[in-house]
């Protein structure tokens, strides 16, 4: 895996663990609501895990956002650190 795609993973990570203490939601309830394990919201939240196009789809839902929404962030969040990075 490149630098690259697991610096876009730990971004998604984020802005998923940043958008579920937002709504006030446990590991638990996102997983409930996904249907995925807790383990894997947690592996993904630490961005451990590379994620297929389906279980972002259902957290996305889980978390009342569409999939574009959280890869629009990521990206965006991904961009701000390559500006803000020294070289």
């Amino acid at each position: 895996m490149s630098q690259d795609e697991d610096q876009f993973r730990k971004q998604l990570a984020g802005i998923i663990l940043n958008k579920r203490q937002q709504m006030g939601l446990s590991q638990e309830e996102v997983a409930r609501r996904s249907k995925l394990h807790r383990t894997y919201i947690s592996d993904v939240e630490r961005g451990e895990r590379n994620i297929s196009v389906e279980s972002l789809r259902r957290i996305a839902a889980a978390l009342d956002m569409q999939v574009w929404q959280l890869v629009q962030y990521a990206e965006e969040k991904e961009a701000e650190q390559l500006v803000t990075t020294p070289a």
